[in-house]
């Protein structure tokens, strides 16, 4: 579909300013009035949305709090007279789209009700008794590294995830694809499932809903044809691992795509990806902003290694624990069965420790964890090993994949793979081997690396029940009208989420944060960073 600005068009898109938040330095109070990222999206009509009978409402500006859950109600105010500036924006497509009725408005959606363009939820939920409260530095945005340059600033809120009662395209109309890019992630399978049940119930036609195999390379490559994605295909996928529309890394070619979403007259596209899928999201968005194509372009962002920023978790990080955890309870036992036994695992984690963090919590057999933001000094790290062989007479050594690399910097590794993330040494080799020296014989020293047993596994209920709801909200905002944008959890709510302000840094885990401080105070890790 071409760009084709709507007649009635004044009705009031949200406005496309810049969403990148910049990196300013650490504020401790809550004035943001400098920020200019952001607008709220308002309603287009007054005959648009037709009231469902309801309950009477609250008295405006009340906390409201039941059986079912707490919230204040917001007071009526005409659009634009609260703090449009403190809300992050997302692009629309709403100025050439002609908005209409829900296909679930007959029933208030099944008695569950919609969800308003002016519904928000708080990004910045504690407010710091001083400077000096344990997690206070950075309160009014979100860490990248954990110094004082690394905190990238954030508006109050964000818009609400969910289905509204007016949206933006005739479902008979719609032709959407949805593609899955980078490394395997449990979950990948139930996002696929549930966005094209939630496009099917809609009324989206099935003949009008595209698989692209292996990874955005299948728009365009002549060996790897769309399949068709029906209900009955999509049938009990989420009990296996991996993808069924296969994966691959990198090298997209934005032009081209979008020259193939024009083609195939595409005006949903859905990309299940991490960092590098939702930046070609953005790309591809912008491609299709430029070349005049109307296409909703919507991520579900996938990362393993939870290093996404903002989102409270991603999908398929739960199961990767629990998997994970399995195998420090093996390293335990291989390690306790033997006198010095000495249990390496190496786990996920290029540049975030997040897995390793939680693993070693979770499992409460780790003795040592590693990971990539905290440095070691390899004679301190054997000095602590031997001390818990003394105590003990056997240790476990959980690393994330991505840690003391710094150590490792003349193993030819380096560069960056196909999807922009850094090759690294192999550390868990290193380890063993610097253990074997250092010991000299004297530790029985077991290695294990379940590294693609855990991203194959199919997902926990709690993540499945995440990637259904992720699914249907990423089918919501497309519907909304909605482009550019991601969903996600945020503060234990679902949210939209610009892609330009989750793709600027990996998230990481913060050395000074309380998580990592109550797992390194479980297992009296001293700092091994002195020389």
């Amino acid at each position: 579909m071409r760009l084709s600005r709507h007649a009635a068009a004044g009705l009031g898109a949200t406005k496309h300013r810049e969403t990148l938040t910049t990196r300013l330095p650490c504020r401790s109070t809550r004035g943001r009035a400098a920020l200019k990222v952001a607008c709220v999206a308002t309603p287009h009509s007054a005959d648009a949305a037709k009231e469902a009978p309801k309950a009477a409402a609250p008295p405006s500006g009340q906390y409201v709090s039941s059986p079912y859950g707490a919230g204040r109600v917001l007071t009526p105010s005409p659009p634009g007279s609260i703090d449009d500036d403190d809300v992050l924006e997302l692009k629309d497509l709403r100025n050439y789209l002609v908005p209409r009725d829900s296909p679930f408005i007959g029933d208030n959606n099944q008695g569950g009700g919609f969800v308003g363009d002016r519904d928000r939820i708080r990004l910045h939920t504690v407010e710091f008794e001083s400077t000096e409260s344990a997690g206070s530095f950075c309160a009014d945005g979100v860490l990248t590294n954990g110094d004082e340059d690394s905190c990238i600033l954030l508006p109050e809120w964000a818009i609400r995830c969910g289905p509204r009662k007016t949206i933006y395209f005739d479902p008979k109309q719609v032709s959407a694809a949805v593609v899955t890019c980078g490394g395997l992630c449990p979950g990948l399978n139930d996002v696929v499932q549930n966005i094209v049940y939630t496009l099917t119930d809609y009324g989206v036609p099935e003949d009008n809903i595209l698989g692209i195999r292996y990874g955005l390379r299948g728009f365009y490559e002549r060996d790897a044809k769309p399949i068709t994605l029906t209900r009955k295909y999509v049938e009990g996928i989420h009990l296996k691992g991996g993808t069924m529309l296969g994966t691959s890394r990198g090298g997209a070619n934005v032009k081209e795509i979008v020259r193939r979403i024009d083609l195939w007259g595409l005006n949903m596209v859905f990309v299940v990806g991490g960092n590098g899928g939702n930046a070609a999201a953005n790309a591809i968005s912008e491609e299709c902003e430029a070349q005049g194509v109307c296409c909703s372009v919507v991520g579900v962002p996938k990362s393993i290694d939870n290093d996404i920023l903002i989102i409270d978790k991603c999908f398929g990080f739960e199961t990767a624990v629990e998997e994970a955890q399995r195998a420090l309870l093996a390293a335990k036992v291989e390690a306790g069965s033997a006198r010095n036994g000495l249990g390496v695992v190496k786990l996920m984690g290029r540049q975030s420790g997040f897995i390793a963090m939680q693993a070693a919590m979770a499992s409460g057999v780790a003795d040592v964890c590693l990971i990539p933001e905290i440095p070691f000094r390899m004679e301190k790290l054997c000095e602590h090993v031997a001390a818990i062989f003394e105590k003990q007479g056997h240790c476990v050594v959980c690393v994330a994949e991505g840690a003391g690399q710094d150590l490792l910097t003349t193993s030819g590794a380096g560069g960056t793979d196909a999807s922009g993330n850094p090759i690294l040494a192999d550390i868990g080799i290193y380890l063993r081997n610097e253990f074997k020296k250092h010991f000299k014989g004297d530790a029985d020293i077991k290695y294990i690396d379940p590294s693609y047993m855990i991203r194959s596994v199919p997902t926990t209920s709690n993540d499945r029940i995440y990637c259904k709801v992720l699914g249907q909200g990423a089918v919501h905002g497309a519907f909304a009208g909605f482009t550019d944008i991601t969903v996600g959890l945020v503060n234990t709510h679902y949210v939209y989420l610009p892609i330009p302000t989750i793709i600027q840094a990996a998230r990481k885990v913060n050395p000074k944060g309380r998580r990592w401080n109550r797992l390194i105070t479980a297992i009296r890790q001293p700092d091994m960073t002195a020389a």
